[in-house]
Protein backbone atom coordinates (compact mmCIF):
# COMPACT_ATOMS: atom_id res chain seq x y z
CA UNK A 1 0.00 0.00 0.00
CA UNK A 2 1.31 3.45 -1.11
CA UNK A 3 -0.16 4.78 2.69
CA UNK A 4 2.62 5.08 5.57
CA UNK A 5 3.86 6.82 8.33
CA UNK A 6 6.11 9.10 6.15
CA UNK A 7 3.14 9.81 3.44
CA UNK A 8 -0.27 10.72 5.15
CA UNK A 9 -2.86 10.92 1.85
CA UNK A 10 -6.73 12.02 2.87
CA UNK A 11 -8.67 9.74 0.94
CA UNK A 12 -8.92 12.35 -1.71
CA UNK A 13 -6.32 11.22 -3.75
CA UNK A 14 -4.89 8.16 -1.77
CA UNK A 15 -7.75 6.22 -3.27
CA UNK A 16 -6.54 7.17 -7.02
CA UNK A 17 -3.15 5.09 -6.37
CA UNK A 18 -2.66 2.35 -8.38
CA UNK A 19 -2.96 -0.34 -5.76
CA UNK A 20 -6.35 0.67 -4.37
CA UNK A 21 -7.52 1.07 -7.68
CA UNK A 22 -6.81 -2.12 -8.20
CA UNK A 23 -8.47 -3.59 -5.15
CA UNK A 24 -11.50 -1.85 -5.95
CA UNK A 25 -11.79 -3.22 -9.00
CA UNK A 26 -11.15 -6.55 -7.87
CA UNK A 27 -14.02 -6.17 -4.95
CA UNK A 28 -16.48 -5.38 -7.46
CA UNK A 29 -15.72 -8.08 -10.05
CA UNK A 30 -15.53 -10.46 -6.92
CA UNK A 31 -18.10 -9.44 -4.43
CA UNK A 32 -20.46 -7.19 -5.86
CA UNK A 33 -22.27 -9.02 -8.60
CA UNK A 34 -21.18 -6.06 -10.89
CA UNK A 35 -23.10 -5.85 -14.44
CA UNK A 36 -21.04 -4.17 -16.44
CA UNK A 37 -20.31 -0.58 -17.07
CA UNK A 38 -22.64 -0.88 -20.07
CA UNK A 39 -25.33 -1.88 -18.03
CA UNK A 40 -25.10 0.25 -14.95
CA UNK A 41 -25.16 3.20 -17.37
CA UNK A 42 -28.36 2.28 -19.61
CA UNK A 43 -29.85 1.65 -16.08
CA UNK A 44 -28.64 5.46 -14.84
CA UNK A 45 -30.16 6.69 -18.32
CA UNK A 46 -33.29 5.60 -17.56
CA UNK A 47 -33.56 6.68 -14.06
CA UNK A 48 -33.36 10.17 -15.52
CA UNK A 49 -36.63 9.97 -17.39
CA UNK A 50 -40.37 11.13 -17.18
CA UNK A 51 -40.88 7.62 -17.73
CA UNK A 52 -38.81 6.85 -14.92
CA UNK A 53 -40.16 9.55 -12.65
CA UNK A 54 -43.77 8.42 -12.88
CA UNK A 55 -42.94 4.96 -11.54
CA UNK A 56 -40.80 6.84 -8.71
CA UNK A 57 -43.88 9.12 -7.43
CA UNK A 58 -45.45 5.68 -7.29
CA UNK A 59 -43.20 4.69 -4.42
CA UNK A 60 -45.18 4.34 -0.97
CA UNK A 61 -43.07 1.81 1.29
CA UNK A 62 -40.03 3.15 0.72
CA UNK A 63 -38.05 6.17 1.10
CA UNK A 64 -34.18 6.83 -0.27
CA UNK A 65 -32.10 9.86 1.44
CA UNK A 66 -35.11 10.98 3.14
CA UNK A 67 -35.04 15.48 3.70
CA UNK A 68 -35.24 14.66 7.47
CA UNK A 69 -34.03 13.36 10.63
CA UNK A 70 -35.55 11.30 13.71
CA UNK A 71 -37.58 12.64 16.54
CA UNK A 72 -35.23 12.55 19.53
CA UNK A 73 -32.45 14.31 17.80
CA UNK A 74 -34.81 17.33 17.44
CA UNK A 75 -35.34 16.10 21.48
CA UNK A 76 -31.72 16.75 22.03
CA UNK A 77 -30.67 20.07 20.50
CA UNK A 78 -33.88 21.76 22.45
CA UNK A 79 -32.05 20.13 25.70
CA UNK A 80 -29.12 21.25 25.04
CA UNK A 81 -30.41 25.26 24.53
CA UNK A 82 -31.15 24.93 28.44
CA UNK A 83 -28.75 25.79 31.24
CA UNK A 84 -26.38 22.60 32.32
CA UNK A 85 -28.38 20.40 30.55
CA UNK A 86 -27.75 16.74 29.91
CA UNK A 87 -29.93 15.45 26.89
CA UNK A 88 -30.56 11.83 28.14
CA UNK A 89 -32.28 9.50 25.33
CA UNK A 90 -34.26 6.55 27.25
CA UNK A 91 -33.03 3.98 24.26
CA UNK A 92 -30.21 2.11 22.42
CA UNK A 93 -26.64 3.20 22.73
CA UNK A 94 -26.63 3.27 18.54
CA UNK A 95 -28.45 5.89 18.28
CA UNK A 96 -27.36 8.26 20.75
CA UNK A 97 -24.02 7.88 19.33
CA UNK A 98 -26.13 8.64 15.79
CA UNK A 99 -27.28 11.69 17.18
CA UNK A 100 -24.25 12.61 18.46
CA UNK A 101 -21.80 12.21 15.72
CA UNK A 102 -25.13 14.06 13.34
CA UNK A 103 -24.76 16.94 15.52
CA UNK A 104 -20.82 16.99 15.72
CA UNK A 105 -20.05 17.17 12.00
CA UNK A 106 -22.77 19.60 11.20
CA UNK A 107 -21.43 21.91 14.20
CA UNK A 108 -17.83 20.97 14.30
CA UNK A 109 -18.15 20.85 18.39
CA UNK A 110 -18.16 17.80 21.00
CA UNK A 111 -22.31 17.61 21.49
CA UNK A 112 -23.16 16.02 25.17
CA UNK A 113 -26.10 13.51 25.02
CA UNK A 114 -26.34 10.65 27.26
CA UNK A 115 -28.34 7.20 27.06
CA UNK A 116 -29.39 3.95 29.39
CA UNK A 117 -28.07 1.95 26.52
CA UNK A 118 -31.18 -0.55 26.49
CA UNK A 119 -30.13 -3.89 24.57
CA UNK A 120 -31.69 -7.52 23.86
CA UNK A 121 -33.32 -7.89 27.81
CA UNK A 122 -34.67 -4.72 28.32
CA UNK A 123 -36.71 -4.86 25.00
CA UNK A 124 -38.43 -8.31 26.00
CA UNK A 125 -39.08 -6.73 30.04
CA UNK A 126 -38.95 -2.75 29.56
CA UNK A 127 -36.08 -0.23 30.38
CA UNK A 128 -37.06 0.63 33.58
CA UNK A 129 -33.81 -0.72 35.43
CA UNK A 130 -31.65 1.06 32.72
CA UNK A 131 -33.61 4.21 33.53
CA UNK A 132 -33.01 3.41 36.95
CA UNK A 133 -29.08 3.18 37.05
CA UNK A 134 -28.68 5.76 33.71
CA UNK A 135 -30.37 8.82 35.97
CA UNK A 136 -28.17 8.21 38.75
CA UNK A 137 -25.01 7.72 36.97
CA UNK A 138 -25.73 10.55 34.70
CA UNK A 139 -25.93 12.74 37.63
CA UNK A 140 -23.18 11.35 39.27
CA UNK A 141 -20.20 11.72 36.52
CA UNK A 142 -21.73 15.30 34.86
CA UNK A 143 -23.46 17.28 37.12
CA UNK A 144 -25.93 18.57 35.25
CA UNK A 145 -28.87 20.66 36.34
CA UNK A 146 -30.93 19.22 34.99
CA UNK A 147 -31.55 15.81 32.98
CA UNK A 148 -33.90 16.25 30.12
CA UNK A 149 -35.27 12.33 29.03
CA UNK A 150 -36.41 11.30 25.51
CA UNK A 151 -37.12 8.32 23.88
CA UNK A 152 -36.13 5.92 20.89
CA UNK A 153 -37.79 3.34 18.16
CA UNK A 154 -37.12 0.67 20.88
CA UNK A 155 -38.61 1.97 23.66
CA UNK A 156 -41.92 3.31 22.17
CA UNK A 157 -42.64 0.23 20.67
CA UNK A 158 -42.45 -1.83 24.07
CA UNK A 159 -44.37 0.93 25.50
CA UNK A 160 -42.21 2.29 27.95
CA UNK A 161 -44.01 5.02 29.97
CA UNK A 162 -41.29 7.96 31.13
CA UNK A 163 -43.48 9.59 33.38
CA UNK A 164 -43.91 6.41 35.76
CA UNK A 165 -39.96 5.31 34.92
CA UNK A 166 -38.66 8.60 36.32
CA UNK A 167 -41.21 8.95 39.33
CA UNK A 168 -39.80 5.33 40.37
CA UNK A 169 -36.51 6.27 39.80
CA UNK A 170 -36.75 9.05 42.34
CA UNK A 171 -39.44 7.28 44.68
CA UNK A 172 -36.13 4.51 44.81
CA UNK A 173 -33.99 7.68 45.62
CA UNK A 174 -31.63 7.17 42.38
CA UNK A 175 -32.55 10.80 42.21
CA UNK A 176 -33.52 13.17 44.69
CA UNK A 177 -37.55 14.21 44.66
CA UNK A 178 -36.60 17.70 43.46
CA UNK A 179 -34.32 16.96 40.79
CA UNK A 180 -35.40 18.35 37.24
CA UNK A 181 -35.97 15.74 35.23
CA UNK A 182 -38.42 16.90 32.31
CA UNK A 183 -39.14 14.32 29.63
CA UNK A 184 -41.06 13.49 25.96
CA UNK A 185 -42.11 10.44 23.88
CA UNK A 186 -40.29 10.77 21.04
CA UNK A 187 -40.65 7.72 18.68
CA UNK A 188 -38.78 7.73 15.44
CA UNK A 189 -41.41 6.20 13.30
CA UNK A 190 -43.80 8.97 13.11
CA UNK A 191 -42.75 12.76 12.55
CA UNK A 192 -39.54 13.90 12.16
CA UNK A 193 -36.88 15.84 14.09
CA UNK A 194 -39.41 19.24 13.90
CA UNK A 195 -41.75 16.50 15.84
CA UNK A 196 -39.06 16.09 18.33
CA UNK A 197 -38.47 19.57 19.45
CA UNK A 198 -41.60 20.15 19.54
CA UNK A 199 -42.47 18.07 21.99
CA UNK A 200 -39.44 18.48 24.05
CA UNK A 201 -40.14 21.97 24.42
CA UNK A 202 -43.58 21.42 25.66
CA UNK A 203 -42.41 18.61 28.18
CA UNK A 204 -39.95 20.97 29.33
CA UNK A 205 -42.59 23.85 30.15
CA UNK A 206 -45.11 21.75 31.76
CA UNK A 207 -42.60 20.31 33.66
CA UNK A 208 -41.68 23.50 35.32
CA UNK A 209 -44.92 25.54 34.57
CA UNK A 210 -48.04 23.36 34.71
CA UNK A 211 -48.55 23.00 38.35
CA UNK A 212 -46.54 26.36 39.01
CA UNK A 213 -49.55 29.02 37.46
CA UNK A 214 -50.52 30.19 40.81
CA UNK A 215 -49.65 34.03 40.50
CA UNK A 216 -48.72 33.94 37.08
CA UNK A 217 -49.83 37.34 35.59
CA UNK A 218 -49.44 37.58 31.78
CA UNK A 219 -47.28 40.62 31.27
CA UNK A 220 -45.80 41.67 34.67
CA UNK A 221 -42.46 40.89 33.99
CA UNK A 222 -42.44 43.18 30.73
CA UNK A 223 -40.76 40.23 29.03
CA UNK A 224 -40.82 38.76 26.00
CA UNK A 225 -40.76 35.01 25.27
CA UNK A 226 -38.65 34.10 21.61
CA UNK A 227 -39.15 30.17 20.95
CA UNK A 228 -36.45 29.74 18.11
CA UNK A 229 -37.69 26.22 17.14
CA UNK A 230 -35.15 23.81 15.39
CA UNK A 231 -32.47 26.10 14.58
CA UNK A 232 -28.81 25.25 13.98
CA UNK A 233 -27.46 28.59 12.02
CA UNK A 234 -25.99 29.93 15.35
CA UNK A 235 -25.90 33.39 13.68
CA UNK A 236 -29.48 33.63 14.05
CA UNK A 237 -29.88 33.18 17.82
CA UNK A 238 -27.36 36.08 17.73
CA UNK A 239 -29.24 38.03 14.78
CA UNK A 240 -32.34 38.06 16.87
CA UNK A 241 -31.10 39.16 20.15
CA UNK A 242 -29.07 41.62 18.04
CA UNK A 243 -32.49 43.20 16.47
CA UNK A 244 -33.91 42.86 20.19
CA UNK A 245 -31.44 44.94 22.28
CA UNK A 246 -31.62 47.48 19.62
CA UNK A 247 -35.09 47.92 20.31
CA UNK A 248 -34.39 48.28 24.03
CA UNK A 249 -36.65 44.97 24.34
CA UNK A 250 -35.97 42.64 27.31
CA UNK A 251 -36.50 39.16 26.33
CA UNK A 252 -35.56 35.48 27.56
CA UNK A 253 -34.51 33.20 24.81
CA UNK A 254 -36.65 29.66 25.62
CA UNK A 255 -33.99 27.07 24.42
CA UNK A 256 -30.50 28.83 23.40
CA UNK A 257 -27.99 26.44 22.14
CA UNK A 258 -25.49 29.37 20.74
CA UNK A 259 -22.59 29.28 23.46
CA UNK A 260 -22.74 25.49 23.54
CA UNK A 261 -22.23 24.63 20.29
CA UNK A 262 -19.62 27.05 19.55
CA UNK A 263 -17.56 27.30 22.70
CA UNK A 264 -14.21 28.55 22.25
CA UNK A 265 -10.26 26.66 21.99
CA UNK A 266 -8.72 28.19 24.83
CA UNK A 267 -7.92 25.11 26.92
CA UNK A 268 -10.96 24.74 28.84
CA UNK A 269 -13.28 22.44 27.87
CA UNK A 270 -17.19 23.60 28.80
CA UNK A 271 -19.30 20.76 28.69
CA UNK A 272 -22.09 23.14 29.37
CA UNK A 273 -22.42 26.62 28.10
CA UNK A 274 -25.08 29.49 28.42
CA UNK A 275 -28.48 28.39 27.58
CA UNK A 276 -31.88 29.69 29.39
CA UNK A 277 -31.69 29.09 32.83
CA UNK A 278 -34.45 27.36 34.80
CA UNK A 279 -35.57 30.51 36.59
CA UNK A 280 -35.94 32.04 33.25
CA UNK A 281 -38.38 28.96 32.50
CA UNK A 282 -40.61 29.18 35.80
CA UNK A 283 -41.08 32.60 34.76
CA UNK A 284 -41.81 32.71 31.34
CA UNK A 285 -45.85 32.45 32.01
CA UNK A 286 -45.38 36.06 33.47
CA UNK A 287 -44.39 37.58 29.52
CA UNK A 288 -46.17 39.52 27.82
CA UNK A 289 -46.23 37.24 24.87
CA UNK A 290 -44.73 34.19 23.54
CA UNK A 291 -43.66 34.25 19.94
CA UNK A 292 -43.00 30.79 18.05
CA UNK A 293 -40.39 31.83 15.14
CA UNK A 294 -41.21 28.07 13.51
CA UNK A 295 -45.19 27.83 14.00
CA UNK A 296 -45.61 25.03 11.57
CA UNK A 297 -43.21 22.97 13.81
CA UNK A 298 -44.07 23.93 17.29
CA UNK A 299 -47.92 23.12 17.27
CA UNK A 300 -47.47 21.09 20.73
CA UNK A 301 -45.86 24.00 22.48
CA UNK A 302 -48.06 26.86 21.03
CA UNK A 303 -51.36 24.79 21.95
CA UNK A 304 -49.92 24.41 25.66
CA UNK A 305 -48.81 28.66 25.50
CA UNK A 306 -51.99 29.24 25.22
CA UNK A 307 -54.34 26.91 27.12
CA UNK A 308 -52.00 26.95 29.98
CA UNK A 309 -49.72 30.52 29.87
CA UNK A 310 -52.80 32.25 28.52
CA UNK A 311 -50.78 33.94 25.87
CA UNK A 312 -51.94 34.92 22.71
CA UNK A 313 -48.75 33.37 21.11
CA UNK A 314 -50.32 34.90 17.15
CA UNK A 315 -48.66 32.58 14.63
CA UNK A 316 -46.37 34.96 12.76
CA UNK A 317 -43.88 34.03 10.06
CA UNK A 318 -40.28 32.76 10.42
CA UNK A 319 -38.36 36.46 9.67
CA UNK A 320 -36.58 35.34 6.41
CA UNK A 321 -36.75 38.17 4.05
CA UNK A 322 -37.58 41.42 3.77
CA UNK A 323 -41.31 41.51 4.42
CA UNK A 324 -41.32 38.77 7.25
CA UNK A 325 -38.56 40.34 9.14
CA UNK A 326 -40.61 43.95 8.46
CA UNK A 327 -44.00 41.61 9.87
CA UNK A 328 -41.58 40.36 13.24
CA UNK A 329 -40.31 43.71 13.47
CA UNK A 330 -43.54 45.43 13.68
CA UNK A 331 -45.32 42.53 15.89
CA UNK A 332 -42.17 43.10 18.63
CA UNK A 333 -42.82 47.02 18.65
CA UNK A 334 -46.56 46.42 18.91
CA UNK A 335 -46.57 44.39 21.78
CA UNK A 336 -44.11 45.91 23.47
CA UNK A 337 -44.39 49.78 23.11
CA UNK A 338 -40.85 49.51 21.84
CA UNK A 339 -40.53 51.57 18.39
CA UNK A 340 -38.17 50.38 15.71
CA UNK A 341 -35.10 52.27 15.90
CA UNK A 342 -33.34 53.61 13.62
CA UNK A 343 -30.09 51.33 12.83
CA UNK A 344 -32.47 48.56 11.87
CA UNK A 345 -34.02 50.50 9.45
CA UNK A 346 -30.93 51.68 7.66
CA UNK A 347 -30.41 48.12 7.93
CA UNK A 348 -33.27 47.52 5.99
CA UNK A 349 -32.27 49.93 4.04
CA UNK A 350 -28.65 48.51 2.53
CA UNK A 351 -30.64 45.15 2.06
CA UNK A 352 -33.09 46.83 -0.90
CA UNK A 353 -29.96 48.17 -2.09
CA UNK A 354 -28.69 45.30 -2.30
CA UNK A 355 -31.56 43.37 -3.71
CA UNK A 356 -31.42 46.65 -6.03
CA UNK A 357 -28.04 45.62 -7.55
CA UNK A 358 -28.04 42.25 -7.99
CA UNK A 359 -31.69 42.12 -9.34
CA UNK A 360 -30.36 42.05 -12.86
CA UNK A 361 -28.51 38.63 -11.92
CA UNK A 362 -31.18 36.70 -9.91
CA UNK A 363 -34.06 37.38 -11.86
CA UNK A 364 -35.96 34.39 -13.46
CA UNK A 365 -33.12 32.20 -12.05
CA UNK A 366 -34.80 28.49 -11.42
CA UNK A 367 -34.14 26.89 -7.82
CA UNK A 368 -35.69 23.80 -6.44
CA UNK A 369 -34.99 23.65 -2.73
CA UNK A 370 -36.06 21.50 0.21
CA UNK A 371 -36.02 21.55 3.47
CA UNK A 372 -38.03 22.06 6.98
CA UNK A 373 -41.37 23.50 6.74
CA UNK A 374 -40.84 27.37 7.93
CA UNK A 375 -37.37 27.60 6.37
CA UNK A 376 -38.28 25.92 3.41
CA UNK A 377 -41.26 28.49 3.36
CA UNK A 378 -39.30 31.15 4.84
CA UNK A 379 -36.62 30.69 1.60
CA UNK A 380 -39.33 30.56 -0.78
CA UNK A 381 -40.98 34.20 0.18
CA UNK A 382 -37.47 35.79 -0.62
CA UNK A 383 -36.72 33.65 -3.23
CA UNK A 384 -39.91 35.62 -5.10
CA UNK A 385 -38.95 39.15 -3.17
CA UNK A 386 -35.88 38.57 -5.53
CA UNK A 387 -37.41 37.82 -8.82
CA UNK A 388 -36.19 34.36 -8.58
CA UNK A 389 -38.31 31.56 -9.50
CA UNK A 390 -38.76 28.38 -7.39
CA UNK A 391 -39.13 25.71 -9.69
CA UNK A 392 -40.02 22.35 -6.94
CA UNK A 393 -40.69 23.08 -3.21
CA UNK A 394 -40.29 19.87 -1.33
CA UNK A 395 -40.75 19.61 2.37
CA UNK A 396 -40.73 15.86 3.73
CA UNK A 397 -42.64 16.81 6.90
CA UNK A 398 -44.80 19.12 5.88
CA UNK A 399 -48.67 18.17 6.08
CA UNK A 400 -51.42 19.37 3.78
CA UNK A 401 -51.91 22.68 5.83
CA UNK A 402 -48.61 23.81 5.09
CA UNK A 403 -48.89 22.44 1.59
CA UNK A 404 -52.10 25.12 1.19
CA UNK A 405 -50.70 27.72 2.77
CA UNK A 406 -46.98 27.13 0.70
CA UNK A 407 -49.26 27.09 -2.73
CA UNK A 408 -50.65 30.81 -1.45
CA UNK A 409 -47.68 32.21 -1.19
CA UNK A 410 -46.10 31.36 -4.47
CA UNK A 411 -49.51 31.75 -6.07
CA UNK A 412 -49.46 35.79 -4.76
CA UNK A 413 -46.10 36.50 -6.65
CA UNK A 414 -46.18 36.51 -10.80
CA UNK A 415 -42.57 34.49 -9.96
CA UNK A 416 -44.55 31.41 -7.95
CA UNK A 417 -47.26 30.33 -10.88
CA UNK A 418 -45.52 27.65 -12.46
CA UNK A 419 -43.87 25.89 -8.94
CA UNK A 420 -44.90 22.74 -7.53
CA UNK A 421 -44.80 21.70 -3.85
CA UNK A 422 -44.02 18.17 -2.87
CA UNK A 423 -44.78 17.18 0.75
CA UNK A 424 -43.84 13.63 2.17
CA UNK A 425 -41.34 13.33 -0.75
CA UNK A 426 -37.85 12.21 -0.44
CA UNK A 427 -34.59 13.60 -2.11
CA UNK A 428 -34.69 10.61 -4.49
CA UNK A 429 -38.22 12.47 -5.92
CA UNK A 430 -35.97 15.65 -6.23
CA UNK A 431 -33.73 13.53 -8.17
CA UNK A 432 -36.38 13.16 -10.79
CA UNK A 433 -37.55 16.30 -10.77
CA UNK A 434 -34.28 17.97 -11.42
CA UNK A 435 -33.73 15.64 -14.59
CA UNK A 436 -37.29 16.03 -15.91
CA UNK A 437 -37.20 19.64 -15.52
CA UNK A 438 -34.04 21.51 -14.68
CA UNK A 439 -33.93 24.38 -12.42
CA UNK A 440 -30.43 27.08 -12.23
CA UNK A 441 -29.48 25.54 -8.90
CA UNK A 442 -30.72 23.27 -6.03
CA UNK A 443 -30.97 24.93 -2.53
CA UNK A 444 -31.01 22.43 0.49
CA UNK A 445 -28.35 20.25 2.38
CA UNK A 446 -25.06 18.66 1.99
CA UNK A 447 -27.46 15.36 0.94
CA UNK A 448 -28.22 17.57 -2.17
CA UNK A 449 -24.18 16.63 -3.61
CA UNK A 450 -25.55 12.78 -4.47
CA UNK A 451 -27.73 14.68 -7.07
CA UNK A 452 -25.70 17.21 -8.49
CA UNK A 453 -23.18 14.60 -8.99
CA UNK A 454 -25.81 12.10 -10.61
CA UNK A 455 -26.52 15.33 -12.99
CA UNK A 456 -23.24 16.26 -14.20
CA UNK A 457 -22.33 12.62 -14.54
CA UNK A 458 -25.31 12.74 -17.42
CA UNK A 459 -23.40 15.28 -19.11
CA UNK A 460 -22.31 19.09 -18.02
CA UNK A 461 -25.65 20.53 -19.59
CA UNK A 462 -27.45 18.76 -17.54
CA UNK A 463 -25.56 19.60 -14.47
CA UNK A 464 -27.82 22.00 -11.35
CA UNK A 465 -25.10 23.26 -8.58
CA UNK A 466 -26.10 22.78 -5.07
CA UNK A 467 -26.07 25.85 -3.36
CA UNK A 468 -25.42 24.83 0.41
CA UNK A 469 -28.16 26.53 3.01
CA UNK A 470 -30.15 24.10 5.54
CA UNK A 471 -29.32 21.09 8.35
CA UNK A 472 -27.19 19.31 8.05
CA UNK A 473 -23.94 20.95 6.18
CA UNK A 474 -21.03 17.86 6.87
CA UNK A 475 -19.11 18.45 3.38
CA UNK A 476 -18.69 22.70 4.01
CA UNK A 477 -17.25 24.25 7.45
CA UNK A 478 -18.83 27.10 9.23
CA UNK A 479 -21.94 27.78 7.62
CA UNK A 480 -23.55 26.93 10.59
CA UNK A 481 -22.11 30.25 12.35
CA UNK A 482 -23.73 32.26 9.49
CA UNK A 483 -27.73 33.68 9.56
CA UNK A 484 -30.32 33.85 7.74
CA UNK A 485 -32.81 35.07 10.04
CA UNK A 486 -33.77 39.12 10.00
CA UNK A 487 -32.11 41.93 7.56
CA UNK A 488 -28.40 40.24 8.45
CA UNK A 489 -29.52 36.73 6.90
CA UNK A 490 -31.13 37.93 3.84
CA UNK A 491 -28.33 39.85 2.75
CA UNK A 492 -26.07 36.58 3.70
CA UNK A 493 -28.40 34.67 1.45
CA UNK A 494 -28.65 36.83 -1.43
CA UNK A 495 -24.81 37.22 -1.50
CA UNK A 496 -24.71 33.45 -1.16
CA UNK A 497 -27.00 33.13 -4.39
CA UNK A 498 -26.09 35.65 -6.45
CA UNK A 499 -22.00 35.03 -6.11
CA UNK A 500 -23.40 31.42 -6.82
CA UNK A 501 -24.52 32.85 -10.34
CA UNK A 502 -21.47 34.83 -11.08
CA UNK A 503 -19.43 31.76 -9.67
CA UNK A 504 -21.77 29.48 -12.38
CA UNK A 505 -20.92 32.46 -15.14
CA UNK A 506 -17.41 32.07 -14.73
CA UNK A 507 -17.31 28.74 -15.24
CA UNK A 508 -19.59 28.48 -18.67
CA UNK A 509 -17.14 31.01 -19.73
CA UNK A 510 -13.62 29.87 -19.50
CA UNK A 511 -13.04 28.35 -22.97
CA UNK A 512 -9.88 31.10 -24.87
CA UNK A 513 -11.03 31.58 -27.60
CA UNK A 514 -14.14 30.39 -27.48
CA UNK A 515 -16.53 31.19 -24.36
CA UNK A 516 -14.36 33.66 -22.73
CA UNK A 517 -16.65 36.58 -24.20
CA UNK A 518 -17.70 37.62 -20.36
CA UNK A 519 -16.73 41.44 -20.51
CA UNK A 520 -16.94 42.15 -16.60
CA UNK A 521 -12.72 42.83 -16.09
CA UNK A 522 -12.81 44.91 -19.21
CA UNK A 523 -12.52 48.35 -18.54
Amino acid sequence: MSQDVDTIKPCYPLFRDDDYKENLKSKRQQWENYDGDEKVKEVFEWTTTKEYQDLNFQREALTVNPAKACQPLGAVLCSLGFEETMPYVHGSQGCVAYFRTYFNRHFKEPIACVSDSMTEDAAVFGGQKNMFDGLENAKALYKPKMIAVSTTCMAEVIGDDLNAFIRNAKKEGHVPEDYPTPFAHTPSFVGSHTTGWDNMWEGIARYFTLNDMEGKQVGSNGKLNIVPGFETYLGNFRVIKRMLTEMGVDYSMLSDPEEVLDTPADGEFRMYAGGTTIDEVKDAPNAIDTLFLQNWQSVKSQKYVKNTWKHDSEAIEIPMGLQWTDAFLMKVSELTGKPIPASLEKERGRLVDMMTDSHTWLHGKKYALWGDPDFVMGLTKFLLELGAEPTHVLCHNANKRWKKAMEKVLADSPYGVNSQVHIGRDLWHMRSLVFTDKPDFMIGNSYGKFIQRDTITKGKEHEVPLIRIGFPIFDRHHLHRDTTLGYEGAIYILKTLVNEVLTRLDQDTMGMGTTDYNYDLIR
